[in-house]
């Protein structure tokens, strides 16, 4: 991700996402193939939805994507 200052974030955060739905992915990728079963993927795939929304709460903390004046009002 390219931060306020042109440069490319590290934060490890920004990963967070994209992994979550990889995950999201192989879970109704495996129960099609029969590796989890139904009642499995109807338990985990919420979850992932959760832990991607509260990822998505937590992205305003990083400082090194604000920019402008909120990145200066600290």
């Amino acid at each position: 991700m390219i931060n306020a200052q042109g440069g490319v974030c590290r934060c490890s955060h920004h990963k967070v996402i994209p992994g979550l739905v990889v995950l999201f992915g192989l879970t109704f990728l495996l129960g099609a193939l029969g590796v989890f079963s139904a009642h499995a993927v109807s338990i985990i795939w919420p979850i992932l939805v959760i832990l991607a929304g509260l990822q998505k709460f937590g992205r305003d903390m990083c400082k090194c994507c604000r920019g402008g004046a909120a990145g200066n009002a600290q």
